[in-house]
């Protein structure tokens, strides 16, 4: 993924890292700042266009999910005091060694879930019952992990023997075990609020002494699929509180872009931009109970 913008000079921080929605950063201390931009990528491109807020949005929604959790897991986040000029999107956070796994908590089943299961009856090496359905909701949530894949490149689902592998079997447990407890814990929050939690994705690290954290961002629509409840029907793509606007407009006649040309979408009109924060904020709104 080439088209990610270089990311902003921060005084007293060194650049190191730019992903599709966040940079970060080394502080003098050692620690690290964490900034979510506005950013939005679809289909593994990076857009011209922003979402106004979103960056604010979504580091504000993963402090609330951190204060939810941090009787589970530790979270990574230090402290809110950031530099002025991304102040309200940015966080100082631990200098974790992470692990290689894209730790995954699959409640219902769609996405890639969805295509594994439709070709092979299993998830990451799970069986599942025959007869489920996109959005099917799974008797008990299940941890597919996936491969951490470089920029531009898709995440690839792995089973449960390949954590093992890369990780060794007791750390492998502990982030089976926790990611699965983290999923019924949001789950149980956001069904509370109307909001069903199909899936997530988390990340985790270890500090020096070799205590499990989590980090990254955590629960936000940009690395969770969020569906309202209340018009939740299994056996179609449901609404989300996502980018979805941005995906079906992109594949839409509307937008003139061809996906298989190889080039990037074009920039999003106003609507899709104001209609997409909206639906951002209305996710932080029920979840939060905080008015934006």
């Amino acid at each position: 993924m080439e088209n990610i913008p270089e990311a902003p000079s921060i005084a007293g921080a060194r650049h190191l890292h730019s992903g599709k929605v966040r940079d970060l950063y080394e502080l003098a201390d050692g620690h690290l700042l964490m900034v979510a931009s506005d950013r939005i990528s679809i289909f593994d491109f990076v857009l011209d266009s922003t979402i106004p807020d979103k960056g604010e949005i979504l580091t504000r929604m993963s402090l609330w999910w951190f204060d939810q959790l941090r009787d589970l897991v530790p979270g990574h986040v230090l402290s809110t005091d950031v530099p002025v000029d991304v102040a309200g999107r940015a966080v100082v956070c631990e200098k974790l060694d992470m692990y290689p796994v894209e730790c995954v908590a699959r409640g219902y089943l769609t996405g890639s879930g969805l295509l594994d299961y439709r070709a092979t009856g299993e998830v990451c090496g799970i069986p599942l019952p025959a007869g489920l359905e996109d959005g099917s909701r799974l008797d008990e949530p299940v941890f597919t992990p996936a491969t951490k894949a470089d920029l531009g490149d898709h995440d690839e689902n792995v089973s449960y023997d390949a954590v093992v592998g890369t990780v060794g079997a007791e750390r492998a447990t502990e982030l089976r075990d926790l990611t699965l407890e983290v999923y019924r814990r949001a789950d149980g929050l956001a069904r509370e609020r109307g909001i069903i939690l199909a899936d997530t994705k988390l990340e985790f690290g270890a500090r020096p002494d070799g205590t499990t954290v989590l980090g990254d961002e955590v629960l936000t629509p940009d690395s969770s699929r969020f569906w309202p409840a209340d018009d939740w029907t299994p056996g179609r793509a449901q609404p989300s509180y996502d980018k979805q606007i941005v995906h079906n407009w992109a594949l839409s006649p509307e937008s003139g872009w061809d996906r298989a040309s190889g080039e990037a979408p074009p920039p999003l009109p106003p609507e899709v931009v104001e209609r997409t924060r909206s639906r951002y904020i209305e996710a932080y709104e029920r979840l939060t109970g905080e008015i934006w």
